[in-house]
C-alpha cells in the first residue's frame, strides 16, 4: 500500500493536462485572456470548430483502431503536445493581429480539439496499461491536483499566465507523459489485439457499453445546454470553470475515500442511477428560483459531467484490462457518444439562449429539455431489468476499488438483494486432469461407463455485472478471490480453469480473446503462488466457502 501511495510522475502530468484543458477548452474560450475579443461570434466559432474537431478525432481514432490496430502501440506525445501548443499560440495571436480574429479562432479551435483528443487518448492508453489500483489512485490524485493547480493560476498575473500555459505547462505535461510511457508493457493483449480478427468480441463489447455511454452522453447534453447559455452571459464562463474545478476536487476526494477505506465495485450505470434522483430534484426546483438560477443550473450540470468523465476513464481502463480489447477503441466509443451529444446540447442551448417563450422562463425551458433527455436515458439504461428477456451479453466490467473484494458486497444481486445462485446445479466439483495443450489449463476427466455423467453447470458469466454464484466451486473461488485480491474477471477465469474448461472455451464464455485468457490465468497463478492446475484444484478444495 505504501508503495502504491508513493507520488508518481503520471499524476503530475495528468494534473497539468487537466489545467491546460480547463484554461483552453472548457467554458467557451480562455478565462486567462482579455475578454475584449471574446465576443459571442468568436466564442461560437471557437466552440464549434473545437468540439467538431474533438468529436471527429474520437471517431477517427475508433475507426483507425479497427483497421490499423498496430497504431495503438505508437505513443505520439510530441505530435499531441505540438497541436496543443500551436492551438494556444493561435488564440494568443488574436490579441496582436485582430483583423485575423476569425481565421485564427477557427485554426486554434481545430488544433486544440485534435490535440486535446490525442493527448486524452495517450493518457487513456497509459492508465489502461497499468494495474487497476495504481490506475485509479494516480487518476484520482492527478484530477485533484489539477483542480488545485487551476486555482493557483489565479495568483499569477493574467498576462503572464496566458504565455505560461503553452510555453511551460504543455511541454512539462508532455515530458511527464513521456516518462510515464516508459513503464508501459506493450506486450499486453490490449495492445496486441486486432479487432478485425475478433469481430464477435467487439460486437459484444459494443452491446455491453452503449447504454453506459448513453448515460454519460445525457449528462453531457445537460452540461452542453448550460455551456451554450453560459457562453452568452457575462461572467458565467469563469463561474463554470471554477465550479467545475470545485466539482473535480469533491469527486476526487470522494473517490479517494472509497479507494482507501472500503471495498467497492461500481459501473457507470450504477453512478447514473445514483445521480438521477439528485439531478431530477434540482431540475424541478430550478424554475422556481430567482436570480442566479441559470448560473446554478450551469454549475451543477457541469460539476456532474466532470465527475462522470473521470468515472468514464476508469471504466474504459477496466474494460480494456478485463477484456484485453484495444483501449483506443473502447475510449473512442465512449467519447463519440458523450462528447457528440454534449455538442448537440451546446448548440441547442446557444439557440435558445436569447429566445423568450410565452409564460415560460428560460431556466424552466432548459430544465424541461434536460429532464426529458435524462429521463429517456434512464428508461433505456434500466430497460433490460424491466423486460422479461434474459439479460445476456450485457456484462459491464465494474470499477474495482481496494486490493481486496468484500464478499458481502458481491454475493448478492444488486437489484433484488438476494443471493446469486443458479437452480438445479450440482454442488460437487468437477474433477479435472492436466492438459498437454495449454499450460495450467485442464480438460474434464471422462467419466467411466459405470458412473452417471454429472450435468455440468451452464456458464452464464455474461448475464450481469456481478459475479455469478453457481455452486460450491463458485463460493470457494470467491473466498480465494477475497483472500488473494483477485479481480472479478480473474476470479471468473480461475473458476472456469477449475471446471476444466479449455482456453478457447473460456474465451467464448467470457467474450474475450484467447490471448487475454492466458494473460488472466498467468495473473491468477502469480497471485495465488501456484504453478499447475493440480495445485489450483487443491487450493480451491481446501478453501472455506464464504456462504457455508
Amino acid at each position: 500500500m505504501l508503495k502504491l501511495l508513493t507520488p508518481h510522475v503520471s499524476s503530475l502530468g495528468y494534473a497539468l493536462f487537466v489545467v491546460i484543458n480547463a484554461t483552453q477548452v472548457w467554458g467557451g474560450v480562455f478565462p486567462f485572456l482579455p475578454t475584449g475579443f471574446q465576443t459571442p461570434s468568436v466564442i461560437l466559432a471557437f466552440y464549434l470548430s473545437q468540439s467538431l474537431a474533438f468529436f471527429l478525432s474520437f471517431v477517427c481514432s475508433t475507426i483507425g483502431s479497427w483497421h490499423f490496430p498496430g497504431e495503438a502501440r505508437r505513443m505520439l506525445v510530441t505530435l499531441g503536445c505540438s497541436l496543443l501548443f500551436l492551438g494556444s499560440v493561435s488564440i494568443i495571436a488574436i490579441m496582436y493581429v485582430p483583423r485575423l480574429t476569425l481565421p485564427l479562432t477557427l485554426c486554434g479551435g481545430v488544433l486544440l480539439g485534435v490535440g486535446s483528443a490525442a493527448v486524452f487518448m495517450l493518457w487513456q492508453r497509459y492508465f489502461s496499461s497499468i494495474d487497476a489500483q495504481a490506475c485509479n489512485y494516480r487518476l484520482i490524485l492527478g484530477t485533484a491536483l489539477g483542480a488545485a493547480l487551476y486555482f493557483c493560476l489565479h495568483l499569477i498575473p493574467i498576462a503572464l499566465t496566458a504565455f505560461l500555459i503553452p510555453v511551460v505547462l504543455v511541454p512539462l505535461s508532455g515530458l511527464c507523459l513521456s516518462l510515464s510511457i516508459r513503464e508501459m508493457d506493450f506486450e499486453q493483449p490490449m495492445f496486441q489485439d486486432e479487432p478485425k480478427s475478433q469481430p464477435t468480441v467487439y460486437r459484444h463489447l459494443i452491446k455491453s457499453i452503449w447504454r453506459s455511454a448513453l448515460c454519460v452522453g445525457s449528462l453531457g447534453f445537460a452540461s452542453g445546454l448550460a455551456r451554450g447559455v453560459g457562453a452568452q452571459a457575462d461572467g458565467l464562463i469563469d463561474s463554470l470553470n471554477e465550479i467545475s474545478m470545485i466539482g473535480m476536487l469533491i469527486a476526487a476526494g470522494l473517490l479517494f475515500l472509497i479507494w482507501m477505506f472500503t471495498s467497492a465495485r461500481f459501473s457507470m450505470g450504477h453512478v447514473f442511477r445514483i445521480i438521477y434522483p439528485i439531478l431530477m430534484t434540482a431540475l424541478i426546483l430550478f424554475p422556481f428560483m430567482t436570480e442566479g438560477a441559470v448560473g446554478l443550473f450551469a454549475g451543477m450540470t457541469y460539476m456532474i459531467f466532470t465527475f462522470v468523465t473521470l468515472i468514464m476513464m476508469m471504466q474504459c481502463a477496466q474494460i480494456s484490462r478485463d477484456r484485453g480489447t484495444n483501449p483506443v477503441f473502447t475510449y473512442g466509443i465512449y467519447g463519440c457518444v458523450a462528447y457528440g451529444i454534449q455538442s448537440i446540447g451546446f448548440i441547442l442551448g446557444w439557440i435558445t439562449g436569447d429566445l423568450h417563450f410565452n409564460g415560460i422562463s428560460q431556466v424552466a425551458f432548459l430544465s424541461l429539455i434536460a429532464t426529458y433527455v435524462i429521463g429517456i436515458t434512464l428508461l433505456v439504461a434500466v430497460w433490460p431489468y424491466l423486460s422479461n428477456k434474459p439479460r445476456t451479453s450485457r456484462r459491464i466490467e465494474a470499477i474495482e476499488f481496494s486490493g481486496r473484494l468484500a464478499p458481502e458486497a458481491i454475493l448478492t444481486d444488486s437489484h433484488s438483494g438476494s443471493p446469486l445462485t443458479s437452480p438445479n446445479v450440482s454442488e460437487q466439483p468437477t474433477a479435472t486432469a492436466p492438459s498437454s495443450e495449454e499450460p495450467g489449463l485442464g480438460q474434464p476427466v471422462i467419466p467411466t461407463a459405470s458412473s452417471k455423467p454429472a450435468r455440468k453447470p451452464k456458464l452464464r458469466f455474461d448475464a450481469g455485472p456481478e459475479y455469478q454464484i453457481q455452486d460450491r466451486i463458485s463460493k470457494k473461488c470467491l473466498a480465494l478471490s477475497s483472500e488473494y485480491g483477485l479481480s472479478i474477471r480473474e476470479t471468473e477465469v480461475m473458476e472456469l480453469i477449475a471446471r476444466g474448461q479449455t482456453v478457447s472455451a473460456i474465451a467464448s464464455a467470457l467474450f474475450i480473446s484467447e490471448n487475454t485468457v492466458r494473460t488472466h490465468s498467468k495473473h491468477v497463478y502469480s497471485k495465488l503462488g501456484i504453478h499447475s492446475k493440480q495445485e489450483l484444484s487443491t487450493l480451491i478444495e481446501s478453501a472455506p466457502s464464504p456462504l457455508s
